[in-house]
């Protein structure tokens, strides 16, 4: 079986398979780690090219390797990872351009939120008018976040509760910090890789 996998797939997309074997089979980090370095600017430029903004562009990034990583399971190597990974990237991208079309300035991609089918990391764009059961649901996924969130390290912890939950700018945050607007970007592109290792990792559902 392994030998007609490698026979389908290139070189580059079976070493992408077997990667995505020890993240399944052993839970190694390392392998979540070099598939994410292998293909984090390439998904970067592609959603930059689709939006046109480099910090939606780098929010939209994190978003889909949360969700292929959550879907992980799901891989099949009847194709390479990477058409995976990207068509992943690609669709919750469109899904962004037309929620903020129809949502308008209200929407945010800063909500972290899972779809029905229990299997993604979506947006939640409402931020008034919740019924109560929604208000309570909304409740319990923030409090799931803040519980994985204290156990980043503190530099990390607080540059999410200011982009998160506090929702300022990249400048803002780079102001308020005293820290440059780069190592802000860098660093909370860190946290967020952790903090969506952690989430799935975690034993509650979002």
């Amino acid at each position: 079986m392994d030998d007609e996998i490698r026979y389908n797939l290139t070189e580059k997309a079976y070493h992408d398979y077997k990667l995505v074997q020890r993240a399944l089979n052993k839970g190694d980090q390392k392998a979540y780690a070099e598939l994410l370095e292998r293909y984090r600017e390439a998904v970067f430029f592609m959603l930059q090219r689709m939006i046109n903004d480099k910090d939606d562009a780098d929010d939209l990034t994190i978003e889909a390797f949360g969700k292929a990583f959550k879907r992980l399971h799901q891989y099949t190597p009847n194709y390479a990872f990477s058409t995976w990974l990207f068509k992943i990237a690609t669709n919750n991208c469109i899904d962004y351009i037309r929620n903020k079309k129809k949502h308008g300035s209200g929407f945010s991609i800063n909500k972290m939120k899972e779809n029905e089918e229990g299997g993604e990391m979506a947006l939640d764009i409402k931020s008034e008018g919740l019924t109560p059961e929604e208000d309570f649901m909304k409740k319990q996924k923030a409090d799931l976040i803040r519980g994985v969130l204290d156990k980043l390290k503190p530099r990390y912890k607080e540059l999410v509760e200011l982009r998160y939950f506090g929702e300022l700018s990249y400048e803002e945050i780079a102001d308020k910090t005293k820290l440059p607007v780069g190592t802000v970007k860098a660093q909370l592109f860190r946290a967020r890789e952790l903090l969506f290792v952690m989430l799935k990792n975690s034993k509650d559902r979002l």
